[in-house]
């Protein structure tokens, strides 16, 4: 199977399409999603690593405020309104997810199972913002709100298995 195809005068190794597709993972054939919070793990891995869990807070805000450029223009230039390829808004919620939580690989794949659940479902606000909001905001947005209601989830179930 091939990669996804990429926008009409974008380069596949433009900025906003390296950003957008996450080093091309988006691009990927099959779940697009899962792909783009797969490729998040190792990265947020490293973060976590180097600086502590709560640094995948300021990381997922900055890859959120990355994303709205990338995936706002890779979307513009392909005409959709969230292209399947565009998982940058799937790093910063499944970091989000990970962000109170020790760096434990079942920890996080269970935080990986959770965001991945929360952004299918999409529970308010996040499928008002998946509904309402357009271009770079719109696509990152759902994904932030998906990742919160995660982490919030993954962090009490880990509290409440820790008592």
């Amino acid at each position: 199977m091939a990669l996804a195809p990429v926008p009409t005068g974008l380069s596949p190794f433009h900025p906003a399409v390296l950003l957008a597709t996450w080093g091309w993972s988006g691009r990927l054939p099959g779940p697009k999603g899962t792909w783009g919070s797969a490729a998040a793990l190792p990265f947020g891995w490293l973060i976590a690593w180097a600086a502590g869990p709560l640094a995948l807070i300021p990381a997922a805000l900055l890859v959120f405020a990355v994303g709205i450029w990338a995936g706002g223009l890779y979307a513009s230039k392909l005409g959709v309104g969230d292209p399947g390829p565009v998982v940058i808004d799937e790093v910063a919620g499944q970091w989000l997810t990970l962000a109170l939580v020790p760096l434990d690989p079942l920890l996080w794949i269970a935080g990986f199972f959770l965001f991945r659940a929360a952004d299918i479902v999409k529970p308010f606000p996040a499928n008002w913002a998946d509904r309402s909001l357009k271009g770079g905001i719109g696509i990152m947005t759902d994904d932030l709100i998906a990742g919160l209601y995660a982490m919030l989830v993954l962090w009490g179930a880990h509290r409440w298995l820790m008592s």
